[in-house]
């Protein structure tokens, strides 16, 4: 796989230091393309300085950020990846994989807790009754909305996905079924994230990807 160039889009608000671990951890042939969404700790110096491509994607949002760094994407297969060091950017190629070889359309990383404590009950629970939800919306056996995921570039922006906030990775899971994708799950490790999550972490970004996910689940 070393000779296929694999965009791989991170969402960037405020990572400065988790940016070296990911970034040191990226398989060749994966290229960063780190999406800075209003990040005020330096993030994308740290990224240039560590020769990652750095856009900035002003408005605020999850899905904004991701679909910004789609639409700069140049490489066929694109993977998407947090950047707060709870992947391992070094699973990528088992996540990519599955696509590049033409066995899946779709493939997420369904999470697995190295240690205890990585993975709260109750996001741990609110997880599993989203899949079961999807599942039952979808006929697609998934148990993960995993953060890690690969695809091909154009059949990503040929879904027209149009949320922008946290239910962009939902909406990709229920269009991509919805047009017929072979969705699969590989296992990758969970680890402690660097810093404050940005959505389980506060009250409000809990609400908020609540309502989104439920917005793009009765569309």
């Amino acid at each position: 796989m070393t000779d296929v160039v694999v965009d791989v889009i991170l969402p960037c608000l405020d990572e400065a230091e988790a940016l070296p671990w990911v970034l040191g951890r990226l398989p060749d042939g994966f290229r960063p393309i780190v999406v800075d969404n209003g990040s005020v700790d330096g993030s994308s110096s740290v990224a240039r300085s560590l020769g990652a491509v750095v856009i900035a994607e002003p408005r605020r949002g999850f899905g904004a950020a991701c679909h910004a760094g789609l639409s700069v994407a140049v490489a066929e297969v694109v993977c998407f990846c947090d950047c707060d060091a709870s992947l391992d950017p070094r699973q990528l190629p088992r996540v990519a994989g599955r696509v590049l070889d033409g066995s899946a359309d779709l493939v997420l990383g369904r999470r697995r807790p190295v240690t205890r404590g990585v993975w709260p009950l109750p996001a741990r629970l609110a997880n599993r009754e989203l899949a079961r939800r999807i599942r039952r919306r979808t006929g697609t056996r998934v148990h993960d909305l995993g953060p890690m995921r690969a695809a091909r570039r154009a059949d990503l922006l040929a879904l027209g996905l149009a949320d922008r906030r946290c239910g962009y990775a939902l909406e990709m899971v229920v269009r991509a079924a919805d047009a017929g994708w072979r969705v699969c799950e590989v296992e990758v490790d969970y680890l402690p994230r660097i810093g404050r999550s940005k959505v389980t972490g506060t009250l409000r970004g809990f609400r908020q990807a609540v309502q989104d996910m439920s917005a793009v689940l009765t569309r």
